[in-house]
């Protein structure tokens, strides 16, 4: 079958579509890093081999192949190789500690683990049963040329990948997406991912990523991997391999946008430019439409899946606020405390339904059970844990995830809204508000900011601007607001260090 015929079928696997790359593209770069780049018809026979290989180790349908490494051709090999073996590719987060690695290897039972050197840092002394492939002796592991694997049958409801989630303390929760979840990212792909060449420049353990990556790859496109973001590299490599798609995370669009040489580089050839994973303020976007060609689109989605919501930012840019509306066939609602649905116009708790939804937590019921909600037809939603309304036209907007919000004297309190008053201020560079523990209050806020200001003067300017509810605490600068991979800002170590203070 064609790949034409396979997209424009009800399911398809990616295994069996880079196998018709292969064939009717073999000489279009499938991946490119650095000084390296790899075919369709080359990367065709390498998952073969490797497919091959993790069989021959004793692996079959729906075993977990664990991958620690930075974005690299040998990481994306090891990835859709156990995917045509069968198995269920892993990516595990180096930045997470060595219990926390060693708790998921054994919670997702992978046998095999695919490392590099950083990787095997990061594991350090960590027991693990799993056998370590290292990434850059990774022909060694291969089968021998012209060696196939055993095919496999692989339906609708087998699982694709497990993600684990990136928590700070404890296990992190393995997210099981089944292969129906990322068919549905790659058959709603943008028009265009077919002659893509898409930025990748966000590690290949996280979803944000996955969903650009894999559709570029299912259609047929070329992907730009960077071993790790810098805002000059990016926009260097974008220009000269005259990129077409990206999905950055808002820091990555606010770095790259401050670049004082930014406008000197050549653009033009960008068709869609994405976004997710983080807050996306209304003037970053403004700025980002205003001097970079192309288009750029805002999804508001989970890693778990449930309902996504789109902003068409060239077609709405008096909705940049929003995160716009929910795409067709995704059914978003909002819930109070006590899981009632609640009336237009009022805030609640995000829940959502769509064909592309986790089977579940793996090993996890408990965390499943809460993570779902049924409306009254008994049907399955999940909870995103993000607080929102909608506004009269259907567009979202959102407030804070709903474990943020702070109860201060029985008024709630969002930081969102604190935060985009303190981001007036000249003195503020970037910021974040925490509630702490009160005993006068139960919760009050406490701000972190970056920048030049003086913390005093900025408190006493904030507290000016604001009802007296919702008035900082106090107020401290610190050299830079931590952050996730993807950008998230970690509100729960700023929580850590004041607790520590």
């Amino acid at each position: 079958m064609t790949t034409e015929a396979m997209l424009a079928s009800d399911f398809a696997t990616l295994s069996d579509l880079i196998r018709a790359h292969g064939v009717e593209r073999p000489d279009k770069p499938a991946m490119v890093f650095e000084d390296r780049s790899i075919s369709y018809a080359a990367l065709d026979a390498v998952l073969d081999r490797l497919a091959a290989a993790l069989q021959r180790a004793g692996l079959g349908k729906n075993d977990a192949v664990a991958i620690l490494a930075s974005p690299s051709i040998d990481y994306g090999c090891a990835f859709f190789g156990a995917l045509r073996a069968g198995c269920v590719p892993t990516p595990l987060q180096p930045s997470a500690t060595p219990a926390q690695l060693a708790a998921m290897i054994a919670d997702c039972g992978a046998k095999i683990l695919f490392v590099d050197t950083a990787g095997a840092q990061a594991l350090a002394d960590a027991p693990i049963a799993a056998r370590r492939v290292p990434l850059e002796a990774l022909d060694d592991f291969l089968a021998p040329e012209g060696t196939g694997p055993a095919r496999v049958e692989i339906g609708p409801d087998d699982p694709f990948n497990i993600i684990y989630s990136s928590g700070t303390t404890g296990t992190p929760k393995g997210i099981v997406q089944p292969q129906s979840m990322r068919w549905v990212h790659i058959a709603r792909a943008p028009g265009g991912f077919g002659n893509a060449v898409t930025m990748i420049a966000t590690p290949l353990y996280s979803n944000t990523t996955l969903v650009s990556f894999i559709p570029t790859i299912a259609w047929g496109g070329t992907a730009v991997l960077l071993r790790k973001f810098d805002a000059h590299a990016f926009i260097a490599q974008a220009a000269k391999h005259r990129a077409t798609h990206a999905m950055l995370v808002p820091v990555q669009y606010q770095r790259i946008m401050t670049l004082p040489d930014f406008d000197r580089f050549d653009l033009s050839s960008f068709q869609l430019k994405t976004c997710t994973s983080a807050p996306f303020s209304a003037a970053l976007k403004a700025d980002i439409l205003a001097r970079w060609p192309g288009l750029l689109v805002e999804y508001y989605g989970m890693t778990e899946g449930g309902g996504t919501t789109a902003l068409l930012c060239n077609a709405h840019p008096d909705k940049l606020h929003t995160v716009g509306k929910p795409l067709p066939g995704q059914d978003l609602r909002l819930i109070d405390e006590d899981g009632a649905e609640v009336p237009q116009g009022a805030m609640g708790e995000v829940v959502g339904r769509s064909a592309a939804m986790m089977t579940g937590y793996h090993h996890r019921a408990d965390a499943t059970r809460d993570a779902t909600w049924h409306d009254e037809d008994g049907n399955r939603f999940i909870r995103h844990g993000d607080v929102g309304r909608f506004d009269a036209d259907g567009f979202l907007i959102l407030m804070d995830r709903k474990k943020d919000l702070i109860i201060s004297g029985g008024f709630n309190i969002y930081p969102s809204d604190l935060e985009a008053v303190l981001a007036q201020h000249p003195g503020v560079a970037d910021c974040a508000v925490i509630g702490i523990p009160s005993e006068q209050w139960g919760e009050t806020p406490v701000g972190f900011f970056t920048g030049a200001g003086d913390p005093a003067e900025i408190l006493a300017w904030f507290n000016g601007q604001v009802g007296k509810t919702q008035r900082l605490a106090d107020l401290r600068r610190i050299d830079e607001l931590p952050r996730s991979a993807i950008g998230k800002v970690l509100k729960r170590e700023l929580r850590d260090r004041v607790a520590a203070a």
